[in-house]
């Protein structure tokens, strides 16, 4: 492989159709102000390097990027390409992941609004992340030792698995279809309405009218903290082990709980069962 060394490169399209290429310590920046540096690559390692313009890499195959940084202004950074890993590595334009595959990240911090749109199979371990709309419409994710903040997270995601992670988001997992989250912290208004095949396992969620609309859930020895007007119109079975403000009109299936503070019921077609129990009888 061919390597790049201590230059800056400003120019449009600087690198494009480039293949089988080492980029080491090198700048995307200056006063040419030029796009779209490796467009067209294929087999590209970046290395401790620096970006700060837009759309660097765009259709490429197979990229290792480590120990780099991409700025606010680097904006739509990776977008329609495959076979990526990036490690060490800073992600803070907008938009910054979007129709991309098989993608693995470690150790990375992300602050990009809109990020990872329509990605299919994706690693994401120990990294933080600030997003809104984060991951809209991706599938096969596998998230551990991540934590997240920001709005309106996993809306549409199917196939997909979290454990370990830490999430403060508003309308989390809108939508989502056969979804996993173990041993996670989940706090925020509204979460997972309308998902369906969703389960939560050894999970702590907090935050007002959560799991609404839903259907075939699943809640495995959780705690839940703070949430009133729970299961609205869902198909659920609960195993709960903290006591629940207030649980509203369930569909159908089985809550069991050590307390439920106020049980709604006003529409006589929701049958969901409500149990009062010491330990958990929904195993």
């Amino acid at each position: 492989m061919k390597t790049i060394a201590n230059q800056t490169f400003d120019e449009e399209r600087a690198l494009y159709g480039e293949h089988d290429i080492i980029v080491r310590d090198c700048k995307f920046d200056g006063p040419a102000d030029g796009e779209s540096a490796f467009k067209e690559c294929r087999n590209v390692a970046a290395e401790d390097s620096f970006f700060n313009l837009r759309y660097p890499f765009w259709h490429d195959e197979g990229l290792k990027i480590s120990g780099s940084e991409m700025t606010e202004l680097c904006r739509a950074a990776l977008w329609y390409s495959h076979n990526i890993e990036i490690t060490d590595t800073k992600l803070h334009g907008i938009k910054a992941l979007r129709e991309c595959a098989n993608v693995v990240m470690r150790n990375c911090d992300i602050i990009s609004p809109e990020f990872g749109w329509s990605v299919n199979g994706l690693e994401m371990t120990d990294c933080t992340a600030e997003s809104e709309y984060f991951m809209m419409r991706s599938s096969d994710l596998r998230f551990n030792n991540v934590r997240f903040k920001g709005k309106y997270s996993f809306q549409y995601i199917e196939n997909s698995t979290f454990e370990n992670c830490v999430f403060d988001t508003k309308d989390a997992f809108w939508h989502a279809k056969n979804v996993t989250v173990r041993n996670s912290v989940v706090k925020g208004e509204y979460l997972a309405w309308y998902c369906e095949n969703v389960t939560f396992e050894n999970c702590k969620i907090i935050g007002t009218q959560p799991l609404c609309y839903c259907k075939g859930l699943k809640l495995i020895d959780c705690e839940m903290i703070d949430t009133d007007l729970c299961f609205e119109r869902s198909e659920v079975e609960a195993c709960v082990t903290t006591p629940i403000m207030s649980v509203k009109n369930p569909l159908s299936g089985h809550i069991c709980a050590p307390r439920v503070d106020e049980i709604i019921r006003d529409d006589e077609s929701y049958r969901g069962e409500v149990i009062i129990c010491g330990e958990c009888c929904c195993a």
